[in-house]
């Protein structure tokens, strides 16, 4: 099947210094794109860390991308969570937005149907912090654009799965 589509990608690797430039330079060296990408610490005595990619590609390159991270060493595991089962994917955002009058009210408004919360206001800009799916946060904004987007920061998606299976330990 060559149909391209969104693969997240859960990589545990050791956390050492300079894991995570080797696994980005195997995507780089071999001319693939990277469209998120996190990373941090996840078990109690800091000795593993969890990449979590997402990448826009066919089934047969993703399976050449997973074979290609499995050779290398600190990787202890990598998995495709779209070939596990459901799972829940997310991002945050930092939006500021610049209005004055009834933009600054109709700002307002979007944020709270989207359950956005305020985290720093002045007399002329909000700064809202929204979490959700990529769709969500490109609506958001989207229709923050015609109302005073100054700004936005965006993190990389995280995702784990549903249910009670772990993906390491």
């Amino acid at each position: 099947m060559n149909d391209i589509s969104t693969h997240t990608l859960s990589v545990i690797v050791d956390n050492k210094s300079g894991v995570l430039g080797r696994v980005v330079g195997m995507f780089t060296s071999r001319g693939y794109n990277i469209d998120s990408l996190t990373v941090a610490e996840v078990d109690e005595d800091r000795s593993l860390s969890r990449i979590t990619l997402m990448v826009t590609v066919t089934s047969m390159v993703v399976d050449q991308i997973k074979a290609q991270l499995e050779r290398i060493v600190p990787v202890r595991k990598v998995l495709d969570l779209n070939d596990i089962g459901d799972f829940v994917n997310r991002e945050l955002i930092l939006v500021k937005v610049k209005a004055k009058g009834e933009r600054r009210v109709e700002s307002l408004r979007v944020a709270d149907i989207f359950r956005a919360r305020v985290i720093d206001s002045s007399g002329q800009s909000f700064i809202f912090e929204l979490t959700g799916s990529a769709e969500k946060l490109d609506a958001f904004i989207n229709l923050m654009k015609p109302l005073g987007l100054v700004e936005v920061s965006r993190t990389g998606a995280v995702a784990i799965l549903r249910g009670a299976k772990a993906l390491y330990n």
